[in-house]
Parts: C-alpha cells; structure tokens; sequence
C-alpha cells in the first residue's frame, strides 16, 4: 500500500505533466550566537516526502524515464551526527522515503540540471534559502541558453507553493485523523486551564500549565506563541508576553493550540477569571457568540468563503449600533469598514499544516472560491474595546465601563459533504457552561 506522501506525489505529478518541480527544506534558523531554534520542515516538502531534516532538495520529474522522484540529503557524518543528531542518509533516505534516486545535497550542482534539461515548465518557490534561488536561477538561465540547440529545457518558471494550494486546502482522511488528534489535546488543555484560572495567578502559569499538558500528551508543543489574555491585553491581537496577574472581575482571553504530527489545532475561548461575567461583559461576550454561531451556519459546502466573515460582521455591526458603541446604518458602517474599530480581523483562515493554512481563496475573476468537502476552517469573531479607544469623526465617544474588554471565541470547522462539523466542541462556550 503506498503512503500518503507517495499519493500526494502522484497526484501533483498527473497534474505538471512535462514539467518539473522542485522543493526546498526549510533553513536552520539561528535563535541567538550560534544557538538554532529547534527544526521545523517546510510544510510543502514535508506534505510531499514526510522527510524531516534541514538542507535538502527534492524533485519530482515525471517526465524521466527513470527518476520520478528524486531527493538531495545530508549524508551520514559520524562526528556531526555526535553534535546535531542522526542523519538518515543517501543510502537510507532510498529506502525510508521511496526515492527513485537519491544524492549527496553537495552534488546538486551535479545532478539536478539533468532533471530540468527536459522539461517544458519549472516549478520552484522562491523561499528563504537565498542561496538555492540563486543557484535555481542559474540552472534555468544556463538552459535556456542552449533551448535553441536542444530544443527542449523550462521557458519559465512557476511558483510551486501555488501548484500545491488547490491540494492542501482539502484535507484527506490521514491528515484529519492527525488533526482530531491535535485538537483533542488541545481541548483538553484549555479546559483545564478554565478550572484552574482564578485571581491572584499569572498569565505565564495558565500558559505553562496548558503547554506541559500538550507535551504530556504527545505533542510536538504549541501550534503558535500561546496568547493568554487578562483584563485589558485581551485587546491586543497577539498578546504574547503572558506575564500578568490576573484580578478578579477581569476577563482572560486564551487563543492556543497545540501542533501533532505536524498538524495544528487553533482554538480561543474567553471567560470570567473570578466566577461570573460583569453585565456589560456578557453583553458583548452574548453578542460574539452570537456572531459566531450564524458565522459557522455559513459554513457549507458550494458556500463562498466570504459569507461567514460577513455573516459575523453584520451581527456585531448591528450590535454595536444597539450599545452606542456605533452610531449609523448598519451597512454604511460595513461598506466604510467603521466595524474595524472593534473587529478589526477576518472571521477565520484555513487551519492544516500551517497555522494559517494553504489555500486559495479567490477565483481568476475575483469572485470568492466555494467551501468543499475536507476543509477545515477557524470561525473566530471578536470585539475588543481598547482601552485607550478615540472615535474617530462621527462616532460615539465609548463609556468608561466598556473599555479594556476584549472578547474572541474560535473554533475549528469541518466542512463535511452534507454541512459542517464543529471539531472542537469538546470546549465549552455557552454562558452557563463557562460561568462558575
């Protein structure tokens, strides 16, 4: 039975034809000296080959006779294999990765151009590794000189993340099954994280609490900075510093997921950090989760994408001229994006591979593509009223008992063949069930 890894490469390979396409590894990145940050693969080599080490090449030319598939590795080193880690190796790589051919990363000068010569497109994604786009752009640049004598070689180059869109964007029952997987840990940290917030603790402690628990649990560790929110940085957008002490009466906002087998979860709840909400929080907590629910009705499969984020802005817009916190009709305000000073984000992103996940969300003629059947989106609206909030001309000035709450509620959403299926439910979000 062939892979996951093998399908997609088939897959993308009826597609390129007479072409061929090639994928970086992602870079080593340096945390400071010569300290690295710990080793994540670029999402598109890794969605194709599963491989998981740094400076490597890999090429799928279907057009070969021979090598369909092909991969440039490290190879073994025992001394820096001592430092940094084990290598899988030329020889191993083969076998582990179903390589048709396998090479020393160091020969790509070598080998790789052999792989072009005789295809009609190339396919390659102009990445951080400055050096490979260089080394990329004199191989084609090399071909095309000599096309007049061979007649054959790349007259352009395409960009092989958005070859990959179309494909990642519908998720297979393999990368669901990891998905479920992500998501069941992370629901489960964020539960207890509501049972042990109370006044007095810090952000870091909630924050440390739930990461133990995605390790615990198998995890490779947070999808992304885990933002854990009190009082008034709920109104800061990606608030990462997590380092203060929460009082009672405050609300504390936790946007956090954790990544399993490379796929990420990405779930916010809001709540009280003493044990009920104040009246004018639950007013605006009401109304985003009202805004979210008709938001997740949208999402459907043949819906457009956009209809969710405008489902959930025409219900905190209309709220929000109900409170006074908004003067105007509701779609002037809309069209002139006046909503932005309390909802300033898109309801949601694809969620995959990536935390803001690969996917095409418009056609050629700008209408917006329709949700299918494997898709999974976040449907996460908020409000939040900054503390420091000036209206601009010709709105309301906002009353000192709705500054500094921030509100987001986000969920993970299936798009199934018949509707939807809210992967994260397992996280309470109804004021009853959140209240203490």
């Amino acid at each position: 039975m062939s892979s996951p890894y093998q399908q997609r490469r088939e897959q993308l390979m009826a597609q390129i034809g007479s072409a061929t396409a090639v994928f970086a590894s992602a870079p080593l990145a340096v945390m400071h000296n010569d300290v690295e940050h710990p080793f994540r693969q670029d999402s598109d080599f890794y969605y194709l080959t599963g491989f998981n080490e740094p400076q490597a090449v890999a090429v799928l030319a279907p057009h070969h006779e021979e090598h369909r598939f092909v991969l440039f590795v490290r190879p073994k080193d025992k001394e820096k294999e001592i430092w940094s880690g084990y290598r899988v190796g030329v020889d191993e790589a083969k076998d582990r990765y179903g390589a048709d051919q396998v090479y020393p990363i160091a020969e790509l000068d070598e080998h790789l151009p052999k792989y072009l010569e005789k295809a009609d497109q190339l396919y390659y994604h102009f990445g951080h590794d400055e050096e490979l786009n260089h080394r990329i752009l004199r191989y084609w640049q090399r071909l095309l000189v000599t096309y007049t004598k061979r007649g054959t070689g790349p007259v352009a180059i395409a960009d092989s993340h958005l070859l990959l869109q179309q494909m990642r964007r519908v998720k297979t029952a393999d990368e669901l099954e990891l998905m479920r997987h992500a998501i069941a840990i992370s629901a489960k940290a964020h539960n207890h994280a509501r049972d042990i917030t109370q006044p007095g603790r810090y952000e870091y402690e909630i924050q440390a609490e739930m990461e133990h628990l995605f390790r615990l649990e198998g995890a490779m560790g947070p999808a992304y900075p885990s933002i854990v929110a009190s009082g008034p940085n709920a109104c800061i957008l990606h608030y990462i510093e997590n380092n203060r002490q929460m009082k009672a009466g405050e609300l504390l906002l936790i946007d956090a997921g954790c990544a399993y087998g490379y796929y990420n979860a990405d779930i916010t709840r809001t709540f009280p950090v003493g044990e009920r909400f104040t009246d004018e929080q639950r007013i605006l907590y009401e109304l985003v989760l009202e805004a979210q629910l008709q938001a997740i009705e949208k999402v459907q499969p043949g819906r457009p994408f956009n209809e969710f984020h405008d489902a959930a802005t025409r219900v905190i817009t209309e709220g929000l001229v109900e409170l006074g916190l908004l003067a105007g009709e509701v779609d002037t305000l809309i069209e002139e994006k006046k909503h932005k000073a309390f909802f300033m984000h898109g309801t949601g992103h694809f969620l995959g591979l990536d935390v803001h996940d690969s996917g095409t969300l418009r056609n050629p003629d700008k209408t917006w593509k329709p949700f299918e059947p494997g898709n999974v989106v976040t449907v996460e609206p908020g409000i939040y009223v900054a503390p420091d909030y000036e209206p601009v001309e010709g709105q309301p000035q906002v009353d000192e008992r709705w500054r500094g709450i921030g509100i987001r509620i986000e969920d993970d959403v299936l798009v199934t063949a018949t509707g939807h299926e809210v992967l994260t439910a397992a996280v309470p979000k109804a004021l009853k069930e959140i209240e203490r």
